[in-house]
């Protein structure tokens, strides 16, 4: 199945820390915060403002972004799982 959003929603597969800044492991089971960091997969066309002309969306796919924690949707398509995003609460791209 092929995942085309629609506006400015961004799909982004989330990214999460197995590890702390120090060097240590967190095992699986350790209750885990919402993740705030994630490549995007899939990139919608952009909004359209008000007087019919499209807004394109900043970001493209591949590129890992910060975003603010509790703003995703979670959802499951064909068993995987993605986070639905708002460009508006995309707040940076995170470059190497």
């Amino acid at each position: 199945m092929k995942i085309k959003p629609l506006a400015d929603n961004i799909f982004v597969v989330p990214l999460e820390e197995s590890k702390t800044k120090s060097g240590i492991v967190i095992p699986e089971t350790v209750d885990k915060e919402r993740p705030q960091r994630g490549k995007v997969v899939f990139v919608g066309p952009g909004r359209i403002d008000e007087n019919g002309k499209r807004i394109p969306v900043e970001v493209k796919k591949g590129d890992i972004v910060l975003f603010k924690k509790y703003a995703p949707d979670e959802i499951k398509v064909e068993g995987k799982e993605y986070l639905v995003i708002k460009a508006e609460d995309i707040l940076a791209i995170l470059e190497e």
